[in-house]
């Protein structure tokens, strides 16, 4: 698959085969990315939000390109629409015709605090978190990347692509 916006296809995808597995896996250590890559595992369904959040951690925090975790959804959703799919994968990558600019990177802590409050959704699908205080469920345990530093990453690597045009 082709990426849509020309001054995106110059982007410098890193090849994580660690990083891309540990999301794949539920494994990120991001509560609320672990949760929507487990429920995805478990039932084959994500949640909306979810798709946006697990999406952009893996183009954004880990700068996978985005047409592997496209395939990844294609293979494990079972209401996966291929051009629903490709055109999610690509508005959060910021890549696609209707993309979010490359400079909306969502901090996954954020994401979940606001649209799980109490954690609900963390600790169906990520069980070891159960019995944890709600104000601590979406803090990073172990997280396999910063945040701060993945952002600074991906902003540099778009910038850079813009350029090369």
């Amino acid at each position: 698959m082709k990426t849509v916006r020309p001054q995106t296809a110059n982007v410098a995808w890193r090849d994580d085969e660690e990083g891309f597995r540990a999301w794949c896996e539920g494994k990120t250590g991001y509560p609320v990315v672990d949760a929507g890559m487990r429920q995805l595992a478990a039932t084959g369904l994500m949640h909306n939000r979810a798709r946006m959040v697990t999406a952009a951690f893996l183009t954004k925090h880990l700068l996978i390109d985005w047409r592997r975790g496209e395939e990844w959804f294609m293979k494990h959703l079972v209401d996966g629409d291929p051009v629903a799919n490709n055109g999610g994968w690509q508005w959060s990558a910021g890549t696609g015709t209707d993309a979010a600019p490359y400079f909306r990177i969502f901090n996954p802590t954020l994401q979940g605090k606001r649209f799980d409050p109490e954690g609900a959704y963390v600790t169906r699908f990520v069980p070891e978190l159960q019995g944890a205080k709600s104000s601590e469920i979406h803090e990073p345990k172990n997280p396999i990347v910063s945040h701060t530093r993945a952002r600074i990453r991906a902003l540099a690597a778009f910038q850079a692509a813009r350029k090369k045009k």
